[in-house]
């Protein structure tokens, strides 16, 4: 399992840029990072980890296989949106089908690349945005009470459920505020999820910004920062220009090119983590001397569901997990010599998965 990003924004703003140097550096990396194009806006990644590396060493792995995530150029949205103004329909499905947002703002000063509204103003742009798919949400809410009203009146207990959360979320809305602004107890979290009301999306705005403000930003960068600390949500500054740059060089030369420009890592890297991060995401691995792979679960995942992401039977017959911490596998050199110091631990069905743990799953047939 990894996750579904769709990459969003206002027209010339740098996200068709973005999306085909992510994909192009995807395209470039070695073996052990493969990529594909599923459709042409559609392209899919491997995670970058460097602990499945070590682990691949220690264990003499065969082949490295990293987890992934699928980057989804959804196409530019205009004002009216909402109404089918551009692309406004296969834009909201599209983005529906998504785990995160991944909002592009022009946080850079050209005049030869012209902004659908003449001005450079990030934080309006979101507001644009935000305001399209609130919009969006009160059309579908409206649609989907009126179907409901036969199966309440019926006494179904699943369409009055649905119909509280819609009217929650119709008010929050109505009142200028994201669905996902409302605190959803537990026992409704599935009926929630299954509304899949567009502003329930978590929000990561990346900011597009100069070559030269690629380490630091600039002030509309700091508009957007400012903004997203006080929605709950997450930034990260990217230089679309530089990304383009990076993902036409050797690996060698990437490593250079970014040490010039005073970044630590590439674009794609921290927009990664920073998704990671906003979805609460984390990563447990399986070593063994065929393969090293990686495996992405939501935070706090028992370990019988965290074998099912490797296969359905794995969760239904689950018996133990084999489990040793990252630290302990590299220090003390592999499983076996892990084992021998007492670092490898049988654990239950209750056990919640850790980031980094090395597990082996026992599961009846």
């Amino acid at each position: 399992m990894g996750f579904k990003m769709g990459i969003v924004g206002m027209p010339n703003v740098g996200k068709s840029t973005l999306f085909n140097a992510l994909t192009r550096t995807a395209a470039a990396q070695a073996a052990n990072f493969p990529f594909c194009t599923i459709e042409p806006n559609v392209g899919e990644v491997a995670v970058p980890d460097a602990r499945l590396d070590k682990l691949a060493e220690i264990a003499s792995s065969k082949s490295i296989i990293p987890t992934r995530m699928t980057f989804v150029d959804i196409a530019g949205l205009v004002k009216g949106a909402s109404k089918g103004e551009g692309l406004g329909n296969q834009f909201l499905a599209n983005i529906r089908e998504t785990d995160a947002i991944a909002h592009v703002l022009r946080c850079f000063e050209d005049g030869d690349v012209t902004h659908v509204d003449g001005r450079v103003d990030p934080v309006a742009d979101a507001e644009t945005i935000e305001t399209e798919l609130m919009l969006a949400d009160l059309e579908s809410i409206e649609k989907r009470l009126q179907n409901l009203v036969r199966k309440v009146k019926g006494g179904d207990k699943d369409a009055v459920q649905q119909v509280r959360l819609l009217e929650e979320a119709k008010a929050a809305l109505e009142n200028g505020k994201p669905a996902r602004t409302i605190e959803v107890d537990d026992d409704d979290l599935k009926a929630w999820n299954m509304l899949q009301l567009l502003t329930t999306k978590p929000v990561l705005y990346v900011c597009n910004v100069g070559e030269s403000e690629a380490s630091d930003g600039n002030s509309h960068s700091a508009a957007v920062a400012e903004m997203a600390a006080n929605q709950g949500n997450s930034h990260v500054i990217i230089s679309a220009q530089i990304e383009e740059e990076i993902s036409q060089l050797e690996d060698d030369e990437a490593a250079m090119f970014l040490e010039e420009m005073g970044l630590h890592e590439a674009g794609l890297d921290r927009l990664i983590k920073a998704g990671y991060a906003l979805l609460h995401l984390e990563t447990y691995f399986t070593v063994g001397p065929k393969e090293a792979r990686a495996w992405t679960v939501p935070a706090e995942t028992k370990a019988p569901q965290a074998a099912g992401v490797i296969h359905g039977d794995f969760e239904k017959g689950f018996i133990r997990a084999e489990t040793i911490a990252y630290e302990d596998f590299v220090t003390l050199g592999g499983e076996q010599a892990a084992k021998e110091a007492g670092k490898m631990r049988a654990e239950g069905k209750g056990y919640v998965v850790k980031d980094g743990d090395v597990l082996h799953f026992l599961f009846n047939t």
